[in-house]
């Protein structure tokens, strides 16, 4: 078992404070928007041994178990992260696993290099992923009713919305929301730069239930992301609720503070609120035009004092420990990144504040212990 060394990414949209704060150190008034804890080649985790990715590389079985790379390969299947969002993030949406494969294969035949800023697919996996708020934390996730996406858009009065809410309902559920989304993404840009900058004044105006897409036209001032959003439900978690998000959802973090864990993936359709590459008719494909209600999660209590945050997929299991001063013993099944996120608690021998996190390889018992929260990622097996 050793602590891990983790790269912070200095994203744009990061908060200048959320993580230096949980850190305990000064802000160095730069952003600091995702603290990573993994094997991810883009910014691997480094132990006194060496860094996660080659250590796993050289020795699977050993870091990972026989098992994990008989299910998910040589590689750790996950990537935990610390998520500080001080401005919206892009609105994208992930291939599922077919997808993915179909659409790596494809680019990879074309011979668009894996860096091109068009190219849609860095690798052929899935990447579904779970936000716990550490910080009440605001995001857009999913489709809304065709009828309330309407209501939403009628009550600010912007002529150039009344065809898009008409459309909504106007047809089936599945078509009224990707000829709306299609409309929104392929519009004449002049145009769709007069609509947004209409409606984030009306939103300005209005405040309420419109002061988050008041928020997206200030960061993104004239982006057709912003019109899109407001096809999506709105959702805001409390400390301590989690969001899951499937294949295919649209979704963006708007802001806040939390723990963040997903397939190990850079698979990533951006549908609006960014300058980056927008595949619209690739987009198309891998969305699911249905309205469905945040899968907001609650950690689920067991018998031996773990909180799980129960989700439909294997790479990745996450659960959290409130640890009052009882030891608990962890299996060792498969390997675990352990992340205190308050206080001060102990993983076998190391002592972990707040920020701080350690690599526990396969088949290594460990007990934790302490006062504080501590976070566990795994795999299912």
């Amino acid at each position: 078992m050793d602590r891990l060394a983790n790269t912070v990414r200095p994203y744009a949209w990061g908060s200048t404070t959320a993580i230096p704060e949980l850190l305990g150190v000064e802000p160095t008034g730069e952003p600091q928007a995702e603290m990573w804890m993994g094997a991810h080649p883009g910014a691997p985790s480094r132990l006194p041994r060496g860094p996660l990715d080659a250590l796993v590389a050289a020795d699977p079985a050993a870091e990972l178990g026989s098992a994990a790379v008989d299910r998910f390969g040589p590689r750790l299947p996950f990537l935990l992260k610390l998520l500080a969002a001080g401005a919206p993030l892009s609105l994208q949406v992930h291939p599922d696993l077919d997808q993915a494969r179909e659409g790596f294969a494809a680019e990879e035949a074309a011979g668009i290099p894996v860096d091109a800023p068009h190219r849609n697919y860095k690798d052929d996996h899935h990447k579904p992923e779970l936000v716990c708020a550490l910080t009440p934390f605001e995001g857009l996730c999913g489709f809304a009713r065709p009828d309330d996406a309407a209501d939403l858009m009628e009550g600010l009065g912007v002529d150039s919305l009344k065809p898009y809410a008409d459309t909504l309902r106007a047809h089936p559920e599945d078509a009224a929301l990707r000829e709306v989304l299609t409309a929104v993404l392929t519009a004449e840009p002049a145009a769709m730069r007069d609509t947004v900058t209409e409606t984030a004044a009306a939103c300005e105006r209005l405040g309420g239930r419109y002061a988050p897409y008041a928020s997206l036209a200030r960061s993104y001032p004239g982006d057709p992301g912003v019109i899109a959003a407001m096809l999506l439900n709105h959702v805001v978690l409390r400390p301590g609720e989690a969001l899951y998000l499937g294949a295919g959802v649209p979704h963006a973090y708007l802001g806040g503070l939390g723990v963040e864990i997903m397939a190990n993936s850079d698979n990533v359709l951006r549908c609006g609120l960014t300058p980056k590459h927008v595949d619209v008719p690739e987009l198309l494909r891998v969305v699911r035009f249905e309205a469905t209600a945040p899968a907001v999660l609650r950690p689920e209590a067991t018998p031996d004092g773990e909180e799980l945050y129960e989700t439909p997929v294997d790479e990745f299991r996450l659960s959290r420990f409130a640890l009052t001063g009882t030891a608990h013993d962890l299996g060792t099944t498969g390997p675990q990144i352990l992340l205190c996120t308050a206080g001060t608690v102990r993983a076998g021998e190391l002592a972990l504040a707040a920020g701080e996190s350690v690599f526990v390889p396969a088949g290594e018992a460990v007990t934790v212990t302490g006062t504080g929260t501590l976070f566990r990622a795994t795999v299912v097996l």
